[in-house]
């Protein structure tokens, strides 16, 4: 597996409402910072969320890790790398690492999520079109 395919990274904007009092990044924030890295990943490889969910496959968080280095503050640039650990089966599971603009990390984490058939509300495979894309 080809580690340059399978990473992806994104940059943005701590917003306001993403903070406490003292304009430090609210713990559970992460978590959708993770959602919008893989959310990206996915993307980049040429597929969605939405397409999945219209082809009846959703892909449920089952386990998620986050270790916290250094606060992340109100307007600071983040950027969130997302790579793939392993050929998905029907698994998948992401590592990520949050930067801050002076490249320092702030936060890493990882996340395992299930293929889920929405018809009979069962694990499934991973759609041959997801792993056919990460083969070539």
């Amino acid at each position: 597996m080809d580690k340059t395919k399978t990473s992806h990274e994104i940059q943005f904007r701590v917003r306001y409402g993403e903070t406490d009092q003292m304009g430090v990044v609210y713990h559970g924030n992460y978590a959708n910072y993770f959602e919008m890295g893989r959310t990206e990943w996915l993307r980049h490889m040429g597929f969605s969320y939405k397409q999945m969910e219209k082809e009846g496959v959703m892909l449920p968080v089952i386990s998620l890790s986050i270790n916290y280095k250094k606060s992340a503050c109100y307007d600071d640039l983040l950027k969130v790398k997302t790579w793939l650990v392993k050929m998905p089966a029907v698994k998948i599971e992401f590592n990520y690492e949050i930067r801050n603009e002076n490249d320092e990390i702030l936060t890493t984490g990882n996340s395992v999520l299930a293929f889920m058939d929405v018809n009979k509300n069962r694990p499934t495979r991973c759609p041959d079109y997801i792993l056919d894309q990460l083969q070539n």
